[in-house]
């Protein structure tokens, strides 16, 4: 769906407001997918938020809570496709709706809904247990990994003013080395050509592939026995990345959404020195997209290249700042909402007849809560690093966007491996024998 346009589009060039969120949620602009995983995203944290605040009082143990509990989720998505739909054809996303007409309009809020329908029964295929992890981070990895593959394979050609030149980086590479007389040169230009994919950013994508592989490993590993049956013993690791992608998810989202309230802001109210501070906006040279220019906005957006952050070293300390602290600041909060803080896991310890070697049950608590949310402040803080290289390095996609990809692809093999028998089940989530 990904590749299938909408049917009575006018025009999809003008400036996205939705460009930063579009790899993370899955989405292509004037296609099927234009709202990508959007309205699950948008329904599964405000369920998570009303369950982990205590506003609504479901027992996840229970069947029949469980069950509306979902279908209450899946119903509430299925609306904010709708009004999401809406929202983008009558403000005029697909052209004016004046032009569009009525019945044209209604057929690509229809498209949009149904797309977004199908989107929500596959996530539901998967959650009920009919394949390996969440249909969410499926559909994201998929599509930041055809977004990849693209950009290195891709067949189509484009005139530079230098040229015919492929758009993918691997083949306009042989096509350099080939059609070249100055071998040198060539290879020069294949690593570091402007405006189109090239070998250095896809060799730095594969680089921060790697590095989040190896990181993925880190782990400190407590040792815990059964007070319920002598002589079993395990251990229970802590990992770096202990909340996972969540943090970069959260960060690019809050992000994302200044961006987006702020853009509307300055098409309405360019003069006023409030929304100024907010940020300013234009277009760059070749591109119909808006970018910051000014304001807060200006100091919080990734850089675009390496180039540029050089030459602004004082955005780019902002910028990194800002990333780590915040990664930081989300995943010790959301170690709080997602039901994995220290008070949690020690009562998990607790329903098992689980203790931590060498020390009382009465103790548990306080040893988690030196470990715990300082494993999860520290990883949030590397995860927002790994972000800042991605988008210094020029990766093909955001920092975010590979991230997202890497974890979600690593806990695929995660999840294989445990299914192929390959990993001992544990007592509880990341206990297991040794």
């Amino acid at each position: 769906m990904s590749e299938i346009p909408l049917y009575g589009i006018v025009s999809s060039d003008s400036s996205d407001p939705l460009f930063w969120l579009r790899m993370m949620l899955a989405s292509n602009r004037g296609t099927l997918m234009e709202l990508g995983v959007s309205p699950i995203v948008s329904s599964g944290m405000v369920f998570q938020l009303l369950q982990g605040t205590k506003l609504i009082n479901i027992n996840m143990e229970n069947k029949q809570d469980r069950e509306q509990f979902q279908t209450a989720q899946k119903l509430f998505a299925i609306l904010l496709s709708i009004g999401q739909a809406t929202v983008y054809v009558l403000t005029g996303m697909y052209g004016p709706p004046s032009d569009l007409g009525t019945g044209v309009c209604l057929l690509l809020i229809l498209q949009l809904v149904f797309a977004a329908t199908v989107v929500i029964l596959l996530d539901e295929l998967l959650q009920k247990g009919y394949g390996l992890g969440s249909g969410i981070s499926l559909f994201t990895a998929t599509n930041v990994a055809e977004q990849i593959f693209w950009k290195a394979f891709a067949p189509t050609t484009q005139n530079t003013g230098r040229g015919t030149e492929f758009d993918g980086a691997v083949i306009a590479l042989f096509h350099y080395l080939f059609s070249s007389k100055d071998k040198k040169r060539g290879l020069i230009r294949a690593f570091y050509r402007p405006n189109l994919p090239n070998m250095f950013q896809l060799l730095s994508t594969l680089v921060v592939f790697f590095t989040v592989i190896y990181l993925q490993g880190f782990r400190l590993e407590l040792p815990v026995k059964s007070t319920r049956s002598r002589g079993s013993n395990g251990l229970y690791p802590i990992r770096l990345f202990y909340t996972s992608n969540v943090p970069i998810m959260l960060q690019s989202a809050l992000t994302s959404n200044y961006f987006i309230i702020s853009q509307i802001l300055f098409s309405g109210f360019p003069s006023s020195p409030i929304i100024k501070l907010l940020g300013t906006w234009e277009s760059r040279p070749g591109s119909h997209q808006l970018f910051a220019a000014s304001g807060i906005a200006y100091y919080i957006q990734p850089p675009i290249s390496f180039t540029e952050a050089v030459l602004d070293p004082i955005k780019l300390v902002i910028y990194v700042v800002f990333v780590l602290t915040a990664c930081a600041v989300f995943s010790k909060t959301w170690i709080e909402i997602s039901g994995t803080s220290p008070r949690d896991v020690a009562k998990q310890f607790k329903e098992q007849g689980l203790v931590l070697v060498g020390h009382r049950e009465t103790s548990v608590y306080r040893e988690l809560k030196k470990v715990i949310p300082t494993a999860a402040a520290f990883g949030g803080a590397t995860i927002g690093a790994l972000s800042v290289a991605c988008d210094l390095l020029g990766t093909l996609g955001s920092g975010t966007s590979i991230l997202l990809a890497v974890t979600t692809i690593y806990g695929y093999y995660e999840l294989a491996m445990k299914e192929g028998g390959f990993s001992t089940k544990g007592m509880i989530s990341g206990f297991g024998e040794m």
